[in-house]
């Protein structure tokens, strides 16, 4: 039996070659989808795991999506035996209760990748398709009271076998969206980008040989765990708590201020995540499965103990997280998870706050942390053609110890962009009245936090409009005397003897009528250091660029201009 250690220089080699083939993956899937939300938003993540469903290396997409990939490949070597699976299959799934999802619409497809009649490893992409059934077009509004009214649900099954496509299961899926033209365009382009990468793997095996192959991937992890270790040492030991508030669940509007907290213990290179204390699990669609928990503790400790870390799951082993059953991190069917971003981003906060008490020059202030998502439905006129239409919008990054915020980013578990005006118009019957930052939204502080969007959607055609979106009672708060930022909301018809806000930004089914506007106008982030302490230079430069009102200044800065 061989017995070579692989040498530093080619496990850093393998390294790279994993994760250029998980990228070439990500550009296969981009370039030849259908749909805008995948093609243009780049809301869909790739990745690469080893035999046992470990990841190996993930593209640089949605941190949150690393939930579902990671759930699918256990999935499988759970349900099926590897007798039942041969070279050519791929699996779909999206369910989070059964298939190892985080929210129905983003579909996983997973791939093994045999080499001499064995698996070596696997291949999985996602993306998150503009519908996939249920009661409100798009799928995932923060209304909805039951994983049955969020759409189809899909537990791991071939959709491949042997490299010929199961037109059975496919007619399945797209019997159950209301756009299946654009779904099936979507999932071929799943299919090939797991064949550009079980093709790319194959030949990097063939390169190196199997034995290298896989002492390099256990020795990729290893590398990964001494890294993050080493990380934690730099962390004070001891407890660190905090908690943050979520604004409703959509449904009950008198229940406010959701509490998610957590408890972090850190001793010497190991750290542990208590999530105790947060509230049960509600009755709309905010709540969050385990595999979507994980995925966002790794982000956020990877973000703040070493960004540069590989992602890969040689890291997780140092990381232990508690969260009771049946709690809003940690739900139990029939639970609604449509909007559970919301609650991961605020996952992500709990964190940053808790940490920023150990390690303060590494942690940001509140973050917008709402995905705020839009969900326009309707008949185009145009072409007479069912459309959805969903987007996320960005807002504001919470100040730095060094800098200020970014403005009109998303910001965590989420990194799609936004929807070109020029594609969205073409594309839908609605036109963009208004695209700016929104003054003042920032909070004050010695670095100021970045700005939230209004985005301005006027509508074409009679169409319905549904969302899920938080942070619009609860601001996002400032760190060591920084002021908080301003929340986000949805106005109907803003600045008119019409105007309508909206109660909640977790709402479906609003009919809109040609000519009205819906303003979706998304929360700041808060502020970092004393506003006391913030130079004359940085104020007058926000003033010229209008980031910042005369009154702000005047108000949070004591500067009367």
């Amino acid at each position: 039996m061989k017995t070579q250690i692989v040498d530093p220089i080619t496990i850093e080699v393998m390294g790279n070659a994993m994760l250029s083939i998980a990228e070439e993956m990500s550009v296969t899937l981009v370039r030849t989808s259908y749909s805008t939300n995948i093609k243009e938003r780049k809301d869909s993540s790739t990745a690469i795991f080893n035999s046992k469903g470990e990841t190996i290396a993930q593209a640089a997409a949605i941190p949150v999506h690393l939930g579902s990939m990671l759930g699918i490949c256990k999935e499988i070597l759970n349900k099926y035996s590897l007798e039942e699976i041969y070279p050519g299959d791929m699996f779909i799934a999206n369910d989070p209760y059964n298939g190892g999802g985080t929210h129905l619409p983003d579909i996983t497809i997973a791939q093994p990748v045999f080499k001499d009649g064995e698996i070596h490893a696997f291949v999985a992409n996602i993306a998150h398709h503009s519908d996939i059934g249920g009661r409100v077009a798009g799928s995932s509004s923060g209304d909805c009271t039951s994983i049955f009214q969020e759409g189809l649900r899909i537990p791991p099954i071939k959709i491949c076998e042997k490299g010929i496509i199961k037109q059975d299961i496919l007619d399945m899926i797209l019997l159950n969206c209301r756009t299946p033209r654009e779904r099936l365009g979507d999932l071929w382009a799943q299919i090939a980008s797991n064949r550009i990468g079980e093709k790319r793997i194959l030949e990097l095996i063939n390169k190196y040989d199997i034995f290298m192959f896989k002492q390099s991937m256990e020795a990729f992890l290893d590398y990964s765990e001494r890294r993050i270790r080493e990380g934690i040492r730099q962390i004070p030991d001891g407890s660190y708590d905090f908690i943050d508030y979520l604004d409703d669940d959509g449904i009950e509007l008198d229940k406010e201020n959701l509490p998610i907290k957590v408890t972090i213990e850190v001793q010497e290179d190991s750290i542990l995540l208590d999530f105790t204390g947060s509230c049960n699990q509600v009755k709309g669609g905010i709540n969050v499965v385990k595999t979507a928990l994980y995925a966002t503790v790794y982000y956020a400790l990877k973000a703040i103990i070493d960004p540069e870390i590989p992602s890969n799951a040689g890291y997780y082993r140092a990381i232990k997280v508690i969260a009771p059953e049946g709690t809003i991190v940690n739900a139990v069917p029939p639970a609604a998870v449509g909007g559970r971003t919301d609650t991961c981003q605020r996952i992500v906060d709990v964190i940053f706050g808790a940490l920023a008490k150990a390690v303060p020059n590494k942690v940001v202030a509140g973050c917008n942390s709402a995905v705020t998502t839009v969900l326009f439905s309707g008949i185009d006129p145009r072409n007479k053609n069912f459309f959805v239409y969903p987007e996320s919008l960005g807002g504001g990054l919470g100040a730095r110890p060094y800098k200020d915020g970014m403005d009109g980013v998303h910001v965590h578990v989420t990194n799609s962009s936004n929807l070109p005006i020029e594609c969205l118009e073409m594309e839908y019957p609605i036109k963009i009245e208004r695209f700016e930052l929104i003054q003042d939204s920032g909070g004050a502080g010695k670095f100021r936090g970045g700005l939230g969007i209004r985005r301005d959607y006027k509508i074409l055609a009679p169409m319905e409009f549904a969302s899920h979106a938080d942070r619009q009672k609860n601001p996002p708060w400032g760190l060591y005397d920084g002021l908080s930022g301003k929340t986000g909301q949805f106005v109907i018809n803003p600045d008119t003897k019409n105007e309508h806000i909206l109660p909640s930004g977790k709402v479906s089914e609003i009919e809109l009528k040609p000519g009205d506007i819906l303003s979706a106008q998304t929360p700041g982030s808060g502020g970092y250091g004393n506003p006391s302490e913030r130079s004359k230079e940085k104020i007058l430069e926000d003033i010229i660029k209008e980031k910042n009102s005369k009154r702000e200044v005047k108000d949070h800065y004591h500067l009367d201009l």
